[in-house]
């Protein structure tokens, strides 16, 4: 059995420990573990092989934290250079395997604590799977939620699919005790899927066909960007689970979570005796039943209860906890205006290490820049930039023009505007540098790629 993972969705209703370029699925949460490393984890049980669908941006995430497992399994990466939804995701994985591989398809970013119940239903899928039926997981309900949508059975068959109710109709659902909540996890063969596809959603399954056609393949797989555009953008449910005439739910006590807002992280967090979220960093004075996330200043609460506060060093979050799905309203005027807070943490992930902001003022911006043993950044230029580097730690491999050099600890090197220029680690501990930036325009788009290892455009 396959594991297909996917990876996409930037997460925003969790900002702003969730952003665009560092999602939920990867941000460490749970005993420095991420959900995605829990998920990939929990299904090596039944799954031989991975096969992790992500978006270009977050490849390197999943690729890193993949490695960090260390676990000898098979896997392979497609990468979508614009989401278009689950069923064509879910697709284009299909097509890269054998008609009767069964494949387990879960979202990176599902947290579930039953392992025993989960194995159970899990197997329940597989068998109904091998016997060519489409299997989705309803999740059993433990309160009237408005957020999900919802699976009508009758035992294991589904009698229809339900969208979000509100606060009266999820009632009637809870209490009727046949309705599931939707969880987006399924099993079934990869052949039967596609055929059911092709039945329902020809355009979707046509074009998704098309675009592993035309697919770079190297050691990943890459999709085209007007491919993946000519793709219909749909859910499996639309596309496929609400039509089907063969299609099972497999009813599952797994104690899930999609972690869908902050209320649903604070009942998954350790708390005090008072309530409050563990964290290292809190100073609590006769407060109670407060989630406090912050990892980079103290933060103190004095008389303060049922409160949602969360500081990531660039941003600031105070909720009351019941109103945390509003979340979403912020990160939309966050959209419109001239920041990247929505985007990118203060510390930023890439595939040759990462970079921290240390100020960012009109005219020049600090940073710290850390390069993984082995790794190098493009060959690149700046039109409206100069850069200093100092390198704190490690041995630096420096290119400016036609000169290469090596930059020690407490060493430095200067790169003019317009230069072409490359930083590489060829040493054995990470390459540590401060690096500082002088011009009128300092965005992180002010970059020129002649030549790159990770072939970005």
């Amino acid at each position: 059995m396959t594991n297909i993972v996917l990876c996409g969705g930037s997460g925003t209703r969790l900002w702003p420990i969730s952003r665009t370029l560092m999602p939920k699925q990867f941000v460490k949460m749970f005993e420095n573990q991420s959900l995605f490393q829990l998920t990939v984890e929990r299904n090596k049980k039944f799954c031989s092989k991975n096969f992790i669908v992500s978006n270009s941006e977050q490849y390197f995430l999943a690729l890193d934290q993949a490695r960090e497992l260390d676990e000898e399994i098979e896997t392979k990466y497609l990468l979508e250079p614009v989401g278009r939804n689950t069923a064509p995701a879910i697709a284009l994985a299909c097509f890269e395997l054998d008609y009767d591989e069964i494949v387990l398809v879960t979202p990176s970013d599902h947290l579930i604590k039953n392992y025993e119940e989960y194995e159970k239903v899990t197997l329940k899928a597989k068998e109904f799977a091998s016997e060519n039926k489409l299997v989705t997981f309803g999740i059993t309900p433990t309160y009237s939620e408005t957020g999900f949508g919802y699976i009508e059975a009758n035992g294991y068959d589904v009698k229809a699919f339900h969208e979000k109710p509100d606060e009266k109709v999820a009632n009637e659902y809870l209490k009727a005790g046949n309705y599931y909540w939707n969880s987006g996890m399924f099993c079934f063969k990869a052949g039967v899927f596609l055929d059911e596809l092709k039945k329902y959603s020809p355009k979707i399954y046509e074009t998704s066909l098309k675009a592993l056609e035309n697919a770079n393949k190297d050691n990943m797989i890459r999709i085209k960007y007007d491919d993946m555009l000519n793709i219909p953008e749909d859910s499996i449910d639309y596309a496929v689970m609400e039509k089907s005439s063969i299609v099972k739910v497999v009813p599952s006590n797994i104690n899930w979570s999609d972690l869908g807002s902050f209320d649903s992280l604070y009942e998954e967090l350790p708390k005090d005796e008072n309530g409050n979220t563990v964290n290292e960093n809190h100073i609590s004075c006769d407060s109670k039943n407060n989630l406090i996330y912050g990892k980079e200043r103290k933060i103190a609460t004095i008389d303060v209860d049922d409160l949602i506060v969360v500081d990531t060093g660039d941003a600031l979050l105070i909720s009351k906890k019941g109103s945390s799905q509003k979340v979403k309203t912020v990160v939309n005027e966050l959209k419109k205006l001239d920041t990247e807070l929505h985007n990118i943490h203060l510390t930023a992930h890439r595939p040759w290490g990462t970079y921290t902001v240390l100020e960012d003022t009109p005219g020049y911006k600090i940073k710290r820049i850390e390069v993984k043993p082995g790794k190098r950044l493009s060959l690149q230029k700046h039109l409206h930039r100069n850069e200093h580097w100092i390198v704190v730690s490690g041995t630096a491999t420096v290119t400016i023009g036609e000169e290469t050099k090596y930059i020690r600890p407490n060493e430095s090197t200067y790169i003019k505007m317009g230069e072409v220029h490359r930083l590489a680690n060829e040493g054995k501990i990470p390459v540590v540098l401060i690096e500082a930036q002088v011009g009128e325009y300092t965005g992180e788009d002010d970059i020129t790629r002649i030549d790159d290892d990770f072939k970005r455009d």
